[in-house]
């Protein structure tokens, strides 16, 4: 499970840009998380917070956000979501793409505490 791994990096990276910002409190991080990442957003979600006890992340809302894996057919420029398709274009059939968007995963917003 490689999500522990993810929900550290995104832990450390939060804690050192609070750091940096003096900034205090944290309540939510988004995170926008591919279709094509191979990473599983429940787990994830699940594991957060084990990862921030007793940071000052503890309590802070993790919101992941699904990007659409879309590609581009190098044979017709036909633009489709390769999950909801199996990969290949529903307009000629080619396997033959560009992937566009859908493999990332990445910290999109923090959001800070009131006070």
């Amino acid at each position: 499970m490689h999500e522990i791994g993810i929900a550290r990096q995104i832990k450390d990276t939060v804690l050192d840009f609070a750091k940096e910002s003096a900034i205090s409190g944290i309540r939510e991080i988004v995170v926008d998380c591919g279709e094509l990442s191979l990473v599983i957003p429940e787990y994830l979600e699940k594991v957060f917070p084990a990862v921030a006890e007793g940071t000052p992340l503890e309590g802070a809302a993790l919101v992941i956000e699904t990007v659409p894996g879309l590609a581009e057919c190098e044979e017709c420029d036909e633009i489709f979501n390769v999950v909801d398709n199996r990969g290949y274009c529903p307009n000629c059939g080619s396997f033959e793409k560009k992937i566009l968007s859908g493999q990332e995963c990445r910290i999109r917003e923090i959001h800070v505490s009131d006070e």
